[in-house]
């Protein structure tokens, strides 16, 4: 994208009243552009997917399909200002690398300061956002936070013995207990420090300072014997230095 090519710009939210004011400042906002303004998050929803949109104005809480459900689907396909009246979301929409969050009432300002946010992020990234784009890395590399079904979890890294994929979660296995997370295991292994986490089974990812001994082809970390996969065996040899 060059400096003199609009932003193009998807607006959705629920309240009608609400699309309209965001539309009215995007017009008003040089370098921006309408594309589509909806009520109907599919219609959006189709046109991101369709490569339309450079720029989403999101609402959270809509009926057919929330914001989280939303940026869950397009995997940062496009840069995403989140906007919405209630505040306990902030921490989960950033865990989606989104550019701004906007608490209604919008004003001008405000929506000023997040645009200019959108058009240092979309020059750093010409063409789109794509799904190799950065994902959030933890101020502190100590720890991470992860979704469960009600929260946002803090893991410290050294509490993880090791993490096993079940059908619609995965399992952070602790030194305390058990911690169920909505995230992949493809979106953990990314997460992961890899000098410090090694995938070993397309259902294990284990803390390499938490092996006891390996033994027949598993790694055993305390009662637990897990098995490591035949795709990964050469991978881990290499990872704790066997060859």
């Amino acid at each position: 994208m060059t400096n003199t090519t609009p932003i193009r710009c998807i607006i959705v939210d629920d309240e009608p009243l609400a699309v309209a004011l965001l539309a009215d400042y995007v017009q008003k906002t040089p370098g921006l552009e309408v594309i589509l303004r909806t009520t109907h998050v599919l219609d959006a929803l189709q046109a991101v997917q369709e490569d339309r949109a450079d720029l989403l104005f999101l609402d959270i809480q809509m009926p057919e399909l929330t914001g989280i459900q939303f940026m869950k689907i397009i995997r940062r396909h496009c840069a995403v200002i989140l906007t919405t009246a209630y505040t306990q979301y902030a921490l989960e929409g950033y865990e989606y690398d989104v550019v701004d969050y906007l608490l209604k009432p919008i004003t001008l300002d405000r929506f000023m300061i997040a645009v200019e946010k959108a058009k240092q992020r979309l020059r750093r990234v010409p063409e789109k956002l794509s799904e190799a784009s950065p994902v959030h890395v933890p101020d502190h590399p100590d720890h991470l936070f992860v979704r469960t079904e009600y929260r946002i979890q803090r893991v410290d890294l050294a509490s993880i013995y090791y993490i096993e994929a079940l059908r619609d979660y995965v399992a952070i296995h602790t030194g305390t207990g058990k911690i169920l997370s909505l995230e992949s295991m493809k979106h953990m292994e990314e997460l992961l420090p890899e000098d410090q986490f090694i995938r070993i089974h397309k259902s294990y990812i284990i803390h390499r300072n938490k092996i006891d001994f390996l033994e027949r082809g598993r790694v055993v970390i305390g009662k637990e014997y897990l098995p490591i996969g035949d795709t990964y065996k050469e991978k881990v040899r290499v990872k704790l230095g066997l060859l």
